[in-house]
């Protein structure tokens, strides 16, 4: 299989340090915005093709399928070009910043069946698969999730402290992590959904602190804060409130209420939340069928975010 991946900067080389473990995978085009530093990338994992434009890796006959590690803004736009291009494509999350865009990609995605997903990792992390395994067996039901996603991003820097070329987002990229877990988790839809945001940063011109709060129409709820001020330990920390016990979810890794490491490392064939998700993407292709985290299966979750959107307006 050949894929071209679209973003050179740090989560497009987790995804190509992923894709590197996954046989009979290839990627053979990489699309970066600073050409010299997407060809340093490129020559570091033997890409062949380099490009400044998608459009140049979506005209390449022999690229079955695009994973977009772009920014937000562009995502759906670029989400739309690889689907009327006959490409599969997976999306980084967000897979849009509106309501309206993520609906024209499911749109799209029904009448081409080509495979469409959005990269919501936290699906895939062993850590909360753990849980979901849990949850499926009817050895666990979840009272409550309490969430904190903490950045330090008080200038528009990236994960790897470089300047940004775009601002982030704490509703549309890092909310929808917790938003689509929650109902992932629960399996259940959510109907309260209530946000409340700081002040606008005068730059950067987005909210830097926010708090949201959701409720499944079985009665789940889940309190989530974020903010881009803490000057603390950085991530998103999972706190799993059960009627048999409670977990704590750092990433890959899982500890029960009094900080006892739960062994995660025998869930999935890797410890690692992006290979598992590009390793989906791929057997869902190979496999003809719809991927988890599909465009479908993800598009509650920015109807959810779109409500609190519209409330915090």
């Amino acid at each position: 299989m050949k894929i071209a991946l679209a973003g050179a900067g740090a989560f497009g080389v987790r995804h190509l340090e992923g894709l590197a473990r996954i046989d009979g995978v290839q990627v053979v085009s990489l699309v970066g915005r600073e050409l010299a530093k997407t060809q340093a990338v490129a020559a570091r994992f033997g890409i062949r093709h380099v490009a400044t434009d998608l459009a140049a890796s979506l005209a390449m006959r022999d690229v079955d399928a695009v994973i977009l590690c772009t920014p937000t803004q562009m995502h759906a736009a670029q989400a739309i070009a690889c689907l009327e291009a006959g490409k599969h494509v997976q999306v980084e999350i967000p897979l849009a910043d509106s309501l309206a865009d993520a609906e024209a990609v499911a749109k799209l995605q029904r009448e081409t069946g080509l495979v469409a997903m959005c990269g919501h990792t936290r699906r895939f992390n062993p850590s909360h698969q753990w849980v979901h395994r849990k949850i499926r067996a009817r050895e666990l039901a979840i009272q409550q999730m309490d969430v904190q996603t903490y950045f330090f991003r008080r200038s528009n820097m990236n994960a790897l402290g470089e300047p940004r070329s775009w601002t982030d987002h704490l509703l549309w990229h890092h909310a929808a992590h917790t938003v689509d877990l929650f109902q992932y988790q629960t399996g259940d839809e959510v109907v309260v959904a209530h946000a409340i945001q700081g002040p606008m940063h005068p730059v950067l011109g987005i909210a830097m602190d926010m708090s949201i709060q959701l409720k499944t129409r079985s009665g789940q709820i889940c309190t989530l804060s974020l903010s881009f001020n803490n000057d603390g330990p950085l991530g998103t920390f999972f706190r799993y409130i059960c009627d048999r016990g409670t977990y704590l979810a750092r990433y890959d890794e899982l500890f029960d209420g009094r900080e006892q490491q739960i062994d995660v490392s025998k869930v999935d064939v890797s410890m690692n939340g992006i290979e598992l998700q590009d390793r989906e993407f791929v057997a869902a292709i190979r496999e003809h069928r719809e991927p988890n985290a599909s465009v479908a299966q993800v598009l509650p979750c920015y109807r959810v975010l779109h409500q609190l959107e519209q409330a915090m307006r």
